[in-house]
C-alpha cells in the first residue's frame, strides 16, 4: 500500500516491549528524557505529558518538527505479567531450567545454525549458563571448605556429632551463597536472561495459551485504532516484542481489520531477537506469521538493528535466515541505526560494554544522529512508509536460510 502523501497530524503508537517484568512506567521515562535529549541536539519541539485513565497504559505526545505539529498517543501492549509469572520460580527449578534450555536448543541442533548468524546474541545466551553454573561451583567449594574445616576442628572432640555438625554448615553456606547470588541479580543478570531463553524453549518455539489470548487483546487494541481517525497506526516491536508483533499483526491483517482507506500502517522492529524462536521445532505459527507478513501490501516493516548491540541478531533478515521467505517477499527493510556512526567517539565509549543499555539505544538519543531518529518516527510528520521511502536495505544484511526447521504448519 502506497503511503500517504499528506503530513501525518495524528498517530497511534502501540509499543510492544521485549521479555521484562518491569512496570511500563519505565518506558515512559525513557521517552520522557531521551525525547528531550534528542530534540536539543536536533534542534525540533517535543513534550510528553501523562494520560488520565483509559483501558491501556501510556502517554501522549506533541512533536514540532518541519514546521508541522503532529500528536501521537503511545499505548505500551503490556505482558510484563506473564513475564514474572515465568520468573517466580525456585533456584532448583530455575537449574531445571537451565538443563531444559540447554537441551532443547543443542538437541534440536538450533545452537550450532544460530551460531552461523551473529555469535553476539548467542553469547548473550549461554552467558547465564555460564554464569549460573559459575555460581553453582562457587557455593559447592565454599560449602565444602566450610564442611572441611569444621569437620577437622570438631570430629577429633565430638566424633559423629562433629561431621553432623560441618554437614549442617557446609549446608548451610551451600543455600545461603546460591541465595544471595539470586538476590544480587540485577547485578548478574544470570537468573533474568536465563528465564529469558527458558521461556521460548520450555514450549520449543510455540506459544502459551496465555500468551495467545494477549496477543488477541494486542490485536483488538490496534484494530480499533485502524478505525480511530489517525493518520498512521504504528506498532514498535523491541527485542522479544519484535516477534510477538509479528503474529499480531499477520492475524490483524488475515481478519480483513486492515483497510485499503484506513490509516497508514507501520511495524518497525528494533533490536529483535527473532531467530532465537524462529529457530526452534515447534515455532510453526510464528515462521507462517513471518512468510505471511513478508509480502503484505497493507503495511511499511522497517528493521533497525547494529552490529554494536550484542544481544540482537543485527542485520539478520528474520525472514529469510528462517528459512521461508516466499516467492515475492517484500518486508521487512533491513538497515543497521549504526551506533559507532550515530554516536560520537566520545558517547560510544562510554556504552559500548554496556550491553544491556546498548539493546535499548535504539530508542534513546544520538548525538550525531543519522536516517534512525525513534523520536522523528513516532512524533514526526512522516509515515514510516514516507520516511524510508527510497531507503536502501544494507549492504551486509545477512540473508542465508540456516534454519533447520522451516515448517509453518503443526
Amino acid at each position: 500500500m502506497a503511503a500517504p502523501q499528506i503530513p501525518v497530524a495524528r498517530r497511534r503508537v502501540f509499543y510492544i516491549p521485549g521479555y521484562d517484568p518491569i512496570h511500563p512506567r519505565r518506558y515512559r521515562e525513557l521517552y520522557r528524557t531521551e525525547s528531550a535529549a534528542q530534540a536539543e541536539i536536533s534542534g525540533y519541539g517535543i513534550t510528553l505529558s501523562a494520560r488520565q485513565g483509559g483501558a491501556r497504559y501510556g502517554w501522549d505526545v506533541k512533536g514540532l518538527m518541519d514546521g508541522a505539529q503532529v500528536d501521537t498517543s503511545v499505548d505500551v501492549l503490556v505482558w510484563s505479567d506473564i513475564v514474572r509469572g515465568s520468573m517466580d520460580t525456585s533456584i532448583a527449578a530455575t537449574y531445571a531450567q537451565l538443563a531444559r534450555t540447554v537441551w532443547v536448543y543443542i538437541g534440536s541442533g538450533a545452537l550450532w545454525r544460530l551460531m552461523r548468524l551473529r555469535k553476539g546474541p548467542v553469547i548473550a545466551a549461554l552467558y547465564p549458563v555460564a554464569m549460573l553454573l559459575g555460581q553453582l561451583v562457587i557455593a559447592y567449594l565454599a560449602a565444602a571448605f566450610a564442611f572441611w574445616g569444621i569437620s577437622a576442628l570438631a570430629s577429633p572432640v565430638v566424633g559423629v556429632l562433629g561431621q553432623v555438625l560441618a554437614t549442617g554448615v557446609g549446608v548451610a553456606v551451600f543455600v545461603w551463597l546460591l541465595r544471595w547470588f539470586k538476590a544480587k541479580d540485577s547485578k548478574f543478570f544470570a537468573y533474568y536472561l536465563m528465564h529469558d531463553y527458558a521461556y521460548g524453549a520450555a514450549t520449543r518455539g510455540a506459544n502459551t495459551p496465555e500468551l495467545e489470548a494477549r496477543l488477541s487483546e494486542f490485536g483488538a487494541a490496534i484494530a480499533e485504532a485502524l478505525i480511530d481517525g489517525v493518520d498512521e497506526v504504528l506498532v514498535v516491536g523491541h527485542s522479544s516484542g519484535a516477534h510477538l508483533g509479528v503474529s499480531v499483526l499477520a492475524d490483524l491483517i488475515r481478519s480483513g481489520h486492515v483497510r485499503s482507506d484506513g490509516p497508514a500502517l507501520g511495524f518497525l522492529t528494533l533490536g529483535q531477537v527473532v531467530p532465537m524462536v524462529s529457530f526452534l521445532p515447534d515455532a510453526q505459527r510464528l515462521r507462517a506469521d513471518l512468510a505471511y507478513l513478508s509480502v503484505q501490501d497493507a503495511l511499511t516493516w522497517v528493521d533497525v538493528t547494529a552490529p554494536g548491540d550484542g544481544c540482537a541478531f543485527a542485520l539478520c533478515d528474520p525472514v529469510a535466515v528462517s528459512g521461508v521467505a516466499p516467492v515475492g517477499k517484500r518486508w521487512p527493510l533491513v538497515f543497521s541505526a549504526a551506533f559507532t556512526k550515530s554516536l560520537s567517539p566520545a558517547r560510544w565509549k562510554a556504552l559500548r560494554w554496556r550491553f544491556f543499555r546498548l539493546h535499548f539505544q535504539y530508542m534513546c538519543a544520538f548525538d550525531q544522529p543519522r536516517d534512525y531518529d525513534y523520536f522523528r518516527i513516532t512524533a514526526g510528520p512522516l509515515t514510516l512508509a514516507e520516511r524510508y521511502r527510497d531507503r536502501p536495505a544494507s549492504r551486509s544484511r545477512v540473508e542465508a536460510a540456516v534454519n533447520k526447521f522451516t515448517s509453518v504448519a503443526p
